[in-house]
């Protein structure tokens, strides 16, 4: 039978308000279902992801110290004009803590008190050892420039006679460069927290997926085909934010807090659980950002907004921009801008993307 002219076309699409809810509360329980399946996978492999979790971290804390120590070699000055220099050159310094990955800490002793204690030590062993220990004694004596007697003879600190010391160990063993917990459950806390980590990344396609249905849910027939479309540009979209986050905006950041730290005279004592804290906020709200140019062509697909309004209205759009950024990342300019200068990109290759793909 012929349809009346005013006969709506899509009747049989349309959706109450009370089967929407129900598509929702559908579309949650098959995400949170995923999500389950995808921790559960998340337990299995959190051990290594804390562990490459860590490794900007570290590195962040061995370039920090490895600059100190250099620092601290070309800061060194003799107690009194003339006094015993440091016991290396700059280009040992440079080899050592650049090629060898060795790092110390520059300390001070009384070479005579040092040479006793090393008379003692070559004592009790081998006649070899104790040869040894006799000319580093001698030697040390040389370079102080006081005998034992006069040792003896001194009541008060002779703080001029210090000569400096170098302690020597890889960086990889520095405690300074060690990751914390500060209790014996917050490790247990960590090992979920990555788990969590894990199972958001691996799911986040399901996720977008049953994201997208119940929005599909309530479009025409001949809008749902854009959400076919918009699901594996979407998904890829989401997983490019995480890695930029990852490889690239952490070092970044880190390098930025940690030299904030030497601007205040501050040594950072970091603790993995803060840090893996830091570590699901910012890939999360990288990948949830990206997805601005999916939304723009979805939103002027389906009327809500055209072409015109995103042209004439984009000094607005970069203001909510750097808002959301804001919320969406920890309170250090650096995260900030790696992240709301990439959406303000996307947010013009979104407007250039409506414009070339316009409705027929």
């Amino acid at each position: 039978m012929a349809r009346h002219k005013d006969e709506d076309l899509f009747r049989s699409s349309t959706m109450t308000f009370g089967e929407h809810l129900e598509e929702l509360r559908i579309c949650l329980i098959r995400a949170s279902a995923g999500l389950a399946v995808a921790v559960i996978i998340g337990f299995c492999v959190a051990r290594p992801v804390v562990h490459l979790i860590e490794q900007p971290l570290r590195r962040a804390l061995g370039n920090y110290y490895t600059e100190r120590s250099v620092e601290t070699f070309d800061g060194w000055q003799p107690r009194i004009p003339g006094g015993p220099a440091l016991p290396y050159s700059r280009e040992e310094i440079l080899d050592a803590v650049e090629g060898h990955g060795m790092s110390f800490e520059l300390r001070e002793v009384h070479p005579d008190r040092l040479a006793r204690v090393l008379q003692a030590t070559g004592g009790s062993t081998t006649s070899k050892d104790a040869a040894t220990g006799d000319r580093q004694a001698d030697k040390l004596e040389k370079i102080a420039g006081h005998s034992n007697d006069t040792a003896d003879s001194k009541r008060d600190f002779d703080l001029d006679a210090l000569v400096p010391l170098l302690l020597w160990q890889p960086l990889s063993k520095d405690a300074r460069v060690s990751i914390t917990t500060l209790s014996a459950q917050e490790a247990f806390g960590i090992y979920v927290k990555a788990a969590l980590l894990v199972g958001v990344v691996l799911s986040s396609p399901w996720i977008l997926y049953q994201l997208w249905t119940f929005v599909a849910a309530g479009l025409y027939p001949q809008e749902k085909r854009w959400v076919r479309i918009f699901l594996p540009i979407s998904t890829g979209l989401f997983l490019a934010g995480v890695l930029l986050a990852f490889f690239f905006v952490f070092d970044f950041v880190l390098d930025y807090l940690l030299e904030f730290n030497e601007w205040l005279g501050l040594d950072p004592d970091p603790r993995i659980s803060e840090w893996l804290g830091f570590v699901l906020i910012l890939p999360i709200g990288f990948g949830l950002g990206f997805q601005l140019p999916l939304v723009m062509l979805f939103l002027e697909r389906i009327g809500i907004f055209d072409v015109e309004t995103y042209s004439s209205q984009w000094r607005v759009a970069v203001i909510v921009i750097f808002v959301v950024s804001a919320v969406l990342t920890p309170a250090d300019p650096y995260s900030l801008l790696f992240l709301a200068i990439p959406l303000c990109l996307l947010y013009f290759g979104g407007l250039v993307i409506c414009r070339w793909m316009r409705p027929r």
